[in-house]
């Protein structure tokens, strides 16, 4: 029976989550059972794409990208697919009727990934953070809203600023990886060897203008989504701290972290906030 692979499907994505991110999924377990499993979907779907490019280093990537993405369309035709992420994001797409322009733009920014190594614009930037973050966003509010267009109308643009102050800390964070490593830089004119304090503030100014606009989006969620998407911006406000406080060479030398102590410490004061009704 379908119903069976289905659920066999969603528990796959559920556990790509758990397995791939602390963070991530400690906040989607905040959401309402009602849309968990559908954000656990879309969550597996994305973090197999990143996987591909960004550590299948051993391995034919252009490859294996290709048979992903030819393996997306046909789950998208024939609603049903044999790799179960498939299987389980194609389920939440047809649920949700997200946008498949949505779907296209992130596999164009994660298509870039194989090959692009620096964004040397500023249209460049934000094509790349659209397509790897703001989408994602938007795919999960079509969840949270339960499908409805005009609240997803309502709060698209405060989403799409969310996802980016997500993908914009990420990318401050990894600097060291994306640069040594990866040979990326995705931020404008960035100068790895000259990256000082004044570049990093420059950065974090920015980021925190996205999580303003991102915060008074999720005052205006659904109760069902609001606590799970308020620890998730309260984890990365957090990590924007610690980079704030952090001089730029310790950046360039070591990833920062949030310890799992703090973490907790995160969730235990959002949920407050929650109960006060202060969300």
């Amino acid at each position: 029976m379908k119903k069976i692979f289905d659920s066999v499907s969603n528990e796959c994505s559920r556990i790509v989550t758990e397995s791939y991110s602390t963070s991530f999924s400690l906040a989607t377990k905040m959401l309402h059972n009602s849309i968990r499993k559908d954000i656990y979907n879309i969550y597996g779907f994305v973090r197999f794409a990143d996987e591909i490019v960004d550590t299948f280093h051993d391995y034919k990537k252009k490859e294996l990208f290709e048979k992903f993405e030819e393996d997306l369309k046909n789950s998208l035709e024939n609603k049903i697919s044999l790799n179960p992420i498939l299987n389980s994001f194609q389920n939440t797409v047809f649920k949700y009727k997200i946008n498949k322009e949505l779907i296209e733009s992130f596999m164009q920014s994660m298509r870039w990934d194989l090959n692009k190594k620096k964004y040397l614009n500023e249209k460049d930037y934000k094509d790349y953070i659209y397509g790897s973050a703001d989408v994602v966003g938007l795919m999960c509010l079509k969840v949270f809203v339960k499908g409805d267009s005009t609240e997803y109308n309502n709060l698209k643009k405060s989403a799409m600023s969310l996802g980016s102050a997500f993908q914009k800390v990420n990318f401050l964070r990894d600097i060291k990886n994306d640069v040594n490593f990866l040979k990326r830089s995705y931020f404008p004119n960035f100068d790895f060897d000259s990256f000082t304090d004044d570049k990093k503030n420059e950065i974090i100014n920015e980021i925190e203008k996205d999580f303003d606009f991102g915060l008074k989006g999720i005052l205006k969620l659904p109760k069902e989504a609001r606590f799970g998407v308020y620890t998730a911006y309260k984890y990365y406000h957090k990590l924007l701290l610690k980079l704030k406080q952090t001089p730029s060479k310790k950046i360039k030398d070591a990833r920062i972290r949030v310890p799992n102590y703090q973490k907790i410490t995160v969730l235990a004061q959002s949920y407050l906030n929650y109960r006060l009704n202060i969300l």
